[in-house]
């Protein structure tokens, strides 16, 4: 089963971390990529884009309202939630004062998906 990792987190609490804590959870992260899971940090730059009604908006803010910045987002591949939230529980946001939000998604091969 695969997972959207959604990860949350200030760079100021990043850069409160220690060196060593830093090189230890990006050595985790390091593990996950290891797995083939994909993982990646985002940039501050946001655009966001709707066109409801044919009309199209763009605004350089996000669509959202969130505690924490996104600061990136993985796919993992997972048996379940539990194994999930193993897998993201040492993560930098994780474990730097932000949060990893976890969804499954459907696979397009996947009995039950939209479309299938």
């Amino acid at each position: 089963m695969k997972f959207l990792c959604l990860a949350y987190g200030s760079e100021a609490d990043w850069k409160r971390l220690s060196k060593d804590e830093q090189s230890e959870l990006l050595a985790h992260d390091n593990v996950l990529k290891e797995r083939g899971d994909y993982m990646a940090a985002v940039k501050l730059q946001v655009t966001t884009v709707t066109n409801w009604d044919h009309d199209l908006k763009t605004k350089d803010a996000p669509f959202a309202r969130l505690e924490h910045p996104l600061a990136g987002f993985s796919v993992i591949e997972a048996n379940d939630l539990d194994e999930a939230i193993a897998l993201v529980a040492n993560t930098p946001c994780a474990r730097a004062n932000g949060a990893i939000e976890i969804r499954p998604f459907w696979d397009q091969g996947d009995a039950g998906a939209p479309g299938a």
